[in-house]
């Protein structure tokens, strides 16, 4: 049986106390300002592997990427030192090898980028690009164990 309490807990959740509220979307899908910052960054992280991956498509069949906010911090205060690159004391990326995880199963080499430090430390959207790509060639060419311009073809 549905109580008044139930009937305004439900009614609140689709409006403010005044009665208006969003009604809809702000923006529709298919605009550039209805994705997110994060959803924005992923896109950017996209672009900037498909060219490696398309040169090096054999080489990196066991490589992950993927993107987190911020590094771990432990509780000491350190963030994990193996294959992490640093902009001053700030981790940019990590490149994780391949190994078990706590249940015995492997798992895949992968690498992990901030997008926090890394959007902090570019002025404008180009140079974010640009920084993300440089990023991922030096993690690419250290899970490679090449120099990141042969990574770039040069």
């Amino acid at each position: 049986m549905a109580t008044a309490r139930d009937y305004r807990q439900r009614r609140r959740s689709r409006r403010d106390r005044h009665g208006r509220g969003l009604r809809g979307t702000l923006y529709p899908a298919t605009l550039p300002a209805a994705a997110s910052r994060a959803e924005r960054f992923d896109a950017l992280v996209l672009d900037a592997l498909e060219p490696i991956e398309a040169r090096w498509r054999h080489e990196l069949t066991k490589l992950d990427v993927a993107v987190d906010d911020v590094p771990e911090v432990r509780e000491n205060g350190n963030t994990p030192a193996d294959g992490v690159l640093h902009d001053g004391a700030v981790p940019l990326s990590r490149l994780v090898p391949a190994g078990v995880d706590r249940t015995g199963l492997p798992t895949r080499a992968r690498i992990v980028l901030y997008r926090r430090p890394l959007e902090a430390r570019a002025k404008d959207p180009s140079e974010l690009a640009e920084l993300v790509h440089d990023v991922l060639v030096e993690q690419v060419a250290g899970y490679l164990g090449v120099e990141p311009d042969v990574i770039e073809g040069e």
